[in-house]
Parts: C-alpha cells; structure tokens; sequence
C-alpha cells in the first residue's frame, strides 16, 4: 500500500528538518541569502507582494504541486518569499533556512535572482530511477529547463529510488518564472496545471495576514 499523501509530505518535511540541522553552519535561517531571493517581480512571487513573516497559517503541502509518472511521486514547492512567508512560522523558518543554505552553494552555478523550487522524489515500488533534468516548468508560453540543482540529501546523484524512500534537492530555474500566473510544472509527460488554484488560496491568505497585522496593529494602539 502506498503512502497517504499527507504521510508523504510530513516525511518529506521530517527529512529536511533533519537536512537543515546538518546545514546549519553553512547558512542562516533568514530570508534574502543566495540565488532566488535577491531580486524579484512583483506579484506572489516579488518584494512588492511581501507580508511580514510570523502571522501566515498555511502548511507546506497547501503551496506544493505534485506530478505522478508511474511509481515516481514528485512534489515541487516554491521558495519565493512572498509565497513562503503566507506559511505557518516554524514552516517559513524551515524553508527560509533550506532556501538560503542551497542558495548560497548555487551561486557558482546560477544567477543571484534565480527561481529556486524545493523538489522531493518518492518512490512507490522497490527501485525507481529518475532524471533530474526532466523536471520542466512551462510559464508564460516558455518552458523553462533548471540551470543547476543542488542536492540536499545525500543519495540525490544517485538517481535511484528504494520503496518509499524520498530524496530530496533545491532546483534553480530562470528568474522570468512569474508566480503571479498560472505555471504548469511537467516531468515526461505527467503534469501538474493546479498553480491557478494555489494561487487563490495564496491570495486568499495573504489578505488574511494583513488583516491580523492590521489588527495587532489597532490592539498596539489601545
């Protein structure tokens, strides 16, 4: 039987807590380090878009879009800012930090205002390969391939899978990749159309953010 999808997620964020530990002298657990923050357009994925981090409920799997090719389970997060910050705090901390340890090691390999993208694999039979190259993002009627990708668990190069084992790397895509539009993520001929809806409830969320800190705001006051 396979894993619930919930189940998947909530190993996959156990994985990278544990990454994060290990990672924790080669980058803080603010926002703004390394490729893909530095620079970005307005909208959900730009500074103009930014809420303050702290006052944002959703969970990692509410922003995640997911692909299925056979056994091969891929699930592919956003690490803009402005999407990460309408998370709930101990998530934001968990991804900000990922977002600026991967991103510093990128910055040999890809522009400072690269796009990065969280990307887990999970296998549902024994052994599964997988090309890491293969995962493509179409956006703006562009398909946009990774300039580089870093591994955040160790068995990410070998490019195999054992039953219900995930592996886990940071991805670097163009910095034209507007997350104010609907995307569609792609990974040999499996596709995930659902940012349009994602992007709803990000929007949705991020005026729910604004009304608590206006709120605190009048309390402040009183």
């Amino acid at each position: 039987m396979s894993t619930p999808y919930w189940g998947r997620v909530s190993g996959t964020r156990a994985a990278i807590g544990a990454v994060l530990v290990l990672l924790g002298g080669c980058g803080g657990t603010g926002a703004g380090a390394g490729a893909g923050q530095t620079a970005a357009p307005a909208g959900p994925g730009g500074a103009n878009a930014l809420v303050p981090p702290g006052y944002g409920t959703l969970t990692q799997s509410e922003f995640t879009l997911e692909l299925v090719s056979g056994d091969l389970q891929i699930q592919i997060t956003p690490l803009a800012e402005s999407v990460i910050r309408l998370a709930a705090p101990d998530t934001y901390q968990r991804l900000a930090g990922l977002s600026a340890s991967a991103g510093s090691t990128l910055r040999s390999r890809a522009p400072p205002e690269s796009s990065l993208f969280l990307v887990s694999m999970f296998s549902r039979a024994p052994t599964i390969t997988y090309e890491p190259e293969n995962l493509h993002i179409l956006n703006s009627g562009l398909r946009y391939r990774p300039i580089a990708i870093q591994a955040i668990t160790p068995g990410w190069g070998g490019q195999r899978l054992r039953q219900e084992e995930t592996q886990i790397a940071v991805y670097a895509f163009d910095m034209g990749i507007d997350l104010e539009i609907g995307l569609t993520v792609e990974y040999e001929g499996a596709r995930d159309t659902s940012w349009d809806r994602i992007l709803h409830e990000l929007e949705l969320e991020r005026a729910r953010v604004r009304g608590r800190i206006g709120s605190r705001e009048i309390s402040v006051r009183d």
